[in-house]
């Protein structure tokens, strides 16, 4: 028997294994002793996680506005000094992330005890009006921040309409194609979440289609630098067709040509003066 392979693998491994595993048992079976490993392991896994350099003692944020930082070291619940196995990283940097003007950060823990805190801010780019209020949109349309007014960015365009922070890259790249108008331009309204209307000084409005919006704008442009268009009395430049535009004229230039038809004149309102009742 001792010349067969399985023979000497069982008396010099198997036994000895079984004995041991057997000698374990019995004495693990015992609860004080169970609990007096548990606690001995416990005691030493806590005295290396405190050795001096594995303790982070001292936090710094980079890249952040002093608005961010402090609500970055409110939101932070690290009480230092304390030891990094304690401190995680991936949880620390998914609650930062619900602070709306972060848009990365960088969490890691530095020699020396640093818990280092990189920030990269989302770049205000539009401000959006809707039924709850004004907030302000990085260019990818997410939302940064809340204004009680506009005049707290007047620097930045603003865009009204439900779903018009989906369509902030569009709505951005309107901007750029009114250049030649821009001074005059007091926003961007979106229409059924599909087109826009370019809203001017004066009271002026241009309607782009639904497509090739920026084209149709700069035509329009051209068109004004041609015949100095946006300097008539013209109410709104109607471009949802751009094969047939349409143009609504002014009150006065209305009244002018109902003028020399015989015509009653309009008031303020586009209706019709009863001269029989005094205006």
């Amino acid at each position: 028997m001792w010349l067969r392979p399985i023979w000497r693998r069982t008396v010099r491994i198997g036994l000895p294994a079984f004995l041991v595993a057997m000698t374990a048992g019995l004495w693990l079976a015992d609860e004080d002793r169970r609990a007096s490993l548990t606690d001995g392991i416990d005691g030493l896994v806590q005295k290396v996680q405190s050795r001096e350099e594995f303790m982070v003692r001292m936090m710094t944020i980079e890249g952040a506005s002093p608005v961010v930082d402090k609500a970055l070291r409110a939101m932070l619940p690290v009480d230092l000094p304390a030891s990094s196995f304690d401190i995680d990283l991936t949880a620390l940097r998914l609650q930062v992330m619900q602070l709306d003007a972060v848009e990365t950060i960088d969490l890691r823990i530095k020699p020396g005890g640093i818990l280092s805190a990189v920030v990269k801010e989302r770049v205000p780019a539009l401000l959006w009006r809707h039924g709850r209020g004004i907030e302000i949109l990085d260019a990818s349309g997410h939302r940064v921040a809340s204004v009680t007014s506009r005049e707290v960015r007047p620097d930045l365009p603003l865009i009204a309409g439900e779903g018009a922070d989906r369509a902030a890259q569009e709505a951005l790249a309107l901007v750029d194609a009114a250049g030649p108008i821009l001074p005059r331009l007091r926003g961007l309204v979106y229409r059924g979440e599909r087109r826009w209307d370019v809203v001017l000084d004066h009271g002026q409005r241009i309607m782009l289609p639904a497509e090739g919006g920026a084209v149709a704008l700069e035509a329009a442009i051209a068109l004004h630098r041609q015949q100095d268009l946006l300097g008539r009395d013209i109410d709104v430049i109607d471009l949802r067709n751009p094969s047939r535009p349409v143009m609504r004229l002014g009150v006065d230039a209305r009244n002018t040509i109902r003028s020399v038809r015989g015509l009653p004149p309009l008031g303020p309102d586009g209706k019709v003066i009863d001269e029989k009742q005094g205006g």
